[in-house]
């Protein structure tokens, strides 16, 4: 069968001081809208040749805009656990910060060649995957998989907050 590109979205926990984020990139044994279902063990081959730093973080699987790194990509019982950084030195990293703070983003989505697939009816059945990238997007494949806690960055909440002050000052 020939491999294709395909997404899965990353159920994110919270955003931390700074833009650090955790959650699960997949969850083993879910069936997503586009009919995939990861199994356990599914990135075992591919995080020992890929570490999570070389895994790019995308907005929208566009791979002229980085908005962040990867720290730690880590399969568990339950799925592929993800920590990244967005880099808040970057217009898109602060913008992606700021966009999925008010709610108007809150998916994010796996990239990944199929290495081991099965069918299980309609099922595909991914038993082993190429993970080269997760992004943020606004539609995820699994509706369940969003942002579901922000927690803003001191420096970068201060710089809103004085931002706020002076437009108030101006009117």
């Amino acid at each position: 069968m020939k491999e294709q590109g395909q997404f899965i979205e990353l159920d994110t926990k919270s955003i931390t001081e700074g833009g650090v984020f955790y959650g699960y990139a997949s969850r083993f044994n879910e069936i997503d809208l586009g009919n995939d279902n990861i199994q356990p063990g599914a990135f075992a081959q591919s995080l020992k040749t890929r570490p999570a730093s070389k895994v790019k973080m995308l907005l929208a699987h566009d791979p002229t805009t980085p908005i962040g790194v990867w720290t730690s990509l880590v399969e568990d019982e339950r799925g592929l656990k993800a920590t990244g950084q967005l880099i808040l030195d970057t217009a898109k990293g602060r913008e992606t910060y700021a966009l999925l703070r008010a709610g108007a983003l809150d998916g994010l989505s796996i990239g990944f060649k199929a290495k081991k697939e099965s069918y299980d009816r309609n099922i595909r059945l991914l038993h082993q995957v190429d993970l080269f990238e997760i992004s943020v997007v606004t539609f995820p494949m699994l509706p369940s998989a969003t942002v579901s806690q922000i927690k803003q960055a001191n420096e970068f909440s201060r710089l809103v907050d004085a931002i706020n002050r002076a437009a108030k000052a101006l009117n």
